[in-house]
């Protein structure tokens, strides 16, 4: 069969291999051509990059379990984008995921990249029973501080959940609302239900402060989503402090 073959033939042949029991594999590592070993080379990496993420799914969902193992059913992950800005909401996701799910890459948000973001979102949406989405406006933030505003969006993003959760998992803040919780430090990072919430809250936060900014670009929000940038700044100094501007922080406070 190898001799009947061509390498390109091969290479398709090796592109729908998922296990590495298929008898063909066997069979094509006989093959001394460099192009088929190579074809075989790159089917190994992306195994080993497959088993790596799956992995680390499982290395992620070690709340989720101990929490299903206690009976909990509807546990939501929760978590804020948008504390450090000078400009726009903060802003919080709550996701319940459903029993069954694997969407592999999930992570912090602030690790991955913009189209990364795109696609998990779209799994997220996907593989999950309830998402919730709120803000605190730069009025709530000045009013409130940063961190008393952080809490009333994630309050906010639970009430928007057409689910009621009986767990919360959230990423380094506790909420008085008397629900099971746990803290997680850097829960983003750790736990499957809190990165799905990060990567929805901050996809929508960004697309936010794009859309705000296409009325003044000069402050370049689709870029900056409303950070300290020099951009940013020198816009403050020459067209003004906005709305959506932070009064309380600095340099804003100073002006």
């Amino acid at each position: 069969m190898i001799e009947k073959l061509s390498i390109s033939a091969i290479k398709t042949e090796i592109n729908k291999i998922i296990s590495t029991d298929d008898p063909r594999l066997a069979e094509f590592q006989q093959d001394s051509r460099k192009g088929v070993q190579q074809a075989l080379a790159q089917w190994q990496r992306r195994q080993e990059k497959k088993a790596a993420l799956v992995q680390k799914y499982q290395d992620m969902s070690v709340f989720e379990d101990e929490k299903k193992a206690l009976g909990f059913q509807a546990i939501c992950g929760i978590d804020e984008v948008g504390r450090g800005p000078l400009a726009g909401p903060v802003v919080a996701a709550a996701v319940i995921l459903n029993d069954e799910h694997e969407i592999l890459g999930l992570n912090d948000s602030k690790q991955l990249s913009a189209h990364k973001r795109e696609e998990l979102v779209a799994e997220i949406k996907r593989n999950a029973r309830a998402i919730g989405i709120s803000e605190a406006t730069a009025d709530e933030i000045d009013q409130l501080n940063i961190y008393q505003a952080t809490k009333v969006a994630m309050q906010r993003a639970i009430d928007q959940l057409e689910l009621a959760p009986d767990c919360l998992l959230i990423d380094a803040m506790v909420l008085d609302n008397g629900l099971p919780q746990e803290k997680i430090i850097k829960g983003d990072a750790r736990s499957v239900s809190i990165a799905a919430a990060s990567i929805i809250a901050k996809v929508y936060r960004d697309e936010w402060m794009a859309n705000y900014g296409k009325d003044f670009p000069a402050y370049g929000f689709a870029k900056n989503a409303g950070y300290g940038t020099k951009e940013h700044l020198k816009a403050i100094e020459n067209e003004g402090i906005l709305p959506i501007h932070r009064k309380t922080f600095a340099p804003i406070k100073n002006l």
